[in-house]
């Protein structure tokens, strides 16, 4: 225990420093503006405000929200991903804690809103990204496994053989499959030296990135997630809402290791005082894509939202009804609030915006995301060309671990401009595909889809998806309805908004697509993309 407060107050020591040099900074700043030597002053602000954490998969962020859901000021930081083998993704765990330190500190930094006038945090995350640590130490004993790696498909294979499909699906209303953090925390006990016998005599805490955020945000105080994050790691049953006994022995993991379960609306213990001076209280958690469904309102059965991010992740809100998908869609736990279930079916696609991404990082043909639209709008139609972004195996609703990344139909007139409309084409046709799907297990029609994500702002691909579709696409105002989405629980839960008609009220759209595509030419290339996928999923044989 010694060891443990040692380290923990040198990290605390270090935050406290931390802000101390921003609070001089900030001082610094009014006696430049004074001198006009900066050109803009912190806004006055009063009454109170609410601050939402989101820890991504490529960043994280901070933003402070008012009332009214405008957001006043946010600050963002890129994390790094490394990829020590083939198909294996991992990240710093603290490297995620201290980037979302240092933006908490940077957006009261900009605004000067600091921790007497925020009146709640609420907190969203990468779901499925494990994490286990030293009870003791408070240090990881392994890097963050992220949610795209697949290092664990053996061990999902293995229950499938085992005969344990079925009763996972039925309790979680998941697949086995390396994509849930209980194969993740599996991997990581069978790996790491000596972690099997530290788990068994209850030295190892487990945690996606909320919990492992909330437990250092408390200095160790609370241990907990929500239901919705707990719902993504194949060990809880979302019919009962405890953590399974036979799912944790199936893959031998410890319950002392696991998290409390709590409604995302709620109590998660207070800011640590070497962190935020006032102590503001963690009153909203919630996994990134729930977060999403609720920012975007969709409270009611059969409302529907896409999030384009480093994935896409589909979530229609199916109200008290768990549907069972036979169209290789998830069921899920969408919004734990008030006292409430509400489930939803989910459509997870594994490569979006990281496609964009890898057009820029790895071969170079574009500097930014933000010229792909004018670009992909350069060219009259695909002309034949196909991108399937099967970089770690297809997700919904094919779920193939081995799939492979594929370019099909490239002609000596193939260009730069070529990938760049085939890669932005890609998102929609898989979105297309779950949302198909969606449709079948549910048994409705969509009369339009919710949008947000940076992708969602690439207006050559939203008006493209909406021509696939032949539905109405709306963008949210805001990028960051996820954050919203955290900020909202949070308030709800301090009276800080009286209920969810008043965010319903506040709530400001952006720019709807309407279909106007031409039914032959849309056949045509949605035939090009199934034939696409089909060759993806063969390379291996």
């Amino acid at each position: 225990m010694l060891q443990q407060q040692t380290i923990r107050y040198k990290f605390t020591r270090c935050a406290t420093w931390l802000l101390f040099v921003l609070k001089k900074g900030a001082a610094m700043a009014f006696s430049l503006k004074d001198l006009g030597l900066v050109d803009q002053m912190y806004p006055p602000h009063g009454g109170s405000y609410i601050m939402a954490l989101d820890s991504g998969t490529t960043s994280v962020r901070a933003i402070i929200v008012d009332e009214y859901d405008c957001i006043v000021a946010q600050a963002s930081r890129a994390i790094s991903t490394t990829y020590p083998q083939p198909g294996w993704v991992e990240q710093d765990p603290m490297e995620i804690l201290a980037s979302q330190i240092a933006v908490m500190m940077e957006v009261q930094f900009k605004s000067g809103i600091h921790s007497d006038s925020i009146a709640a945090i609420g907190i969203t995350n990468q779901r499925e990204t494990t994490v286990v640590w030293d009870r003791d130490s408070g240090q990881p004993i392994y890097n963050a496994i992220g949610w795209q790696c697949r290092r664990t498909a053996p061990i999902a294979d293995a229950l499938v053989h085992e005969g344990m499909d079925q009763t996972i699906r039925e309790k979680t209303g998941l697949k086995p499959d390396a994509y849930f953090s209980g194969t993740k925390v599996k991997w990581i006990l069978d790996n790491v030296s000596g972690a099997r016998e530290a788990a068994a005599a209850g030295q190892l805490m487990f945690g996606t990135i909320d919990t492992w955020l909330i437990y250092n945000l408390t200095s160790g105080m609370v241990h907990a997630t929500d239901y919705t994050n707990a719902s993504r790691t194949m060990l809880f049953n979302i019919h009962t809402l405890e953590w399974d006994d036979e799912l944790l022995e199936a893959l031998d993991i410890p319950r002392s290791m696991l998290p409390e379960v709590r409604w995302s609306s709620g109590d998660f213990g207070r800011v640590s005082s070497e962190i935020m001076t006032h102590t503001p209280p963690i009153t909203g958690v919630a996994g990134d894509q729930q977060a999403s469904l609720f920012g975007h309102c969709c409270f009611e059965p059969g409302q529907t939202k896409n999030t384009y991010g480093t994935g896409c992740f589909m979530l229609m809100n199916t109200g008290d009804e768990v549907v069972h998908s036979k169209n290789g869609l998830l069921s899920t736990i969408g919004i734990a609030e008030n006292g409430k279930i509400s489930y939803a079916l989910e459509g997870s696609i594994f490569h979006a915006g990281s496609t964009i991404q890898w057009l820029r990082d790895k071969l170079g043909i574009i500097a930014d995301a933000g010229e792909t639209a004018a670009i992909a709008r350069s060219l009259s139609s695909n002309n034949g060309c196909y991108l399937v972004p099967a970089f770690s195996g297809l997700g919904a609703p094919w779920w193939d671990p081995d799939s492979r990344g594929l370019i099909c139909g490239l002609t000596a007139g193939s260009d730069r401009a070529t990938l760049v409309r085939a890669a932005c084409e890609s998102m929609a046709y898989q979105t297309y595909d779950v949302l198909r799907s969606m449709e079948a297990d549910a048994g409705r029609r969509l009369s339009g889809l919710s949008v947000d994500g940076a992708a969602s702002r690439n207006e050559f691909i939203m008006q493209f998806q909406a021509d696939l579709l032949g539905i109405p696409i709306t963008q949210s105002e805001s990028i960051e309805t996820t954050a919203l989405g955290a900020a909202y629980l949070a308030g709800l839960a301090v009276g800080y908004w009286e209920d969810r008609d008043e965010l319903v009220q506040n709530r400001n759209l952006g720019k709807c697509f309407e279909p106007a595509g031409n039914p032959v030419e849309l056949a045509r290339v949605l035939s090009g993309w199934h034939d696409a996928v089909a060759r993806s999923r063969t390379v291996l044989q």
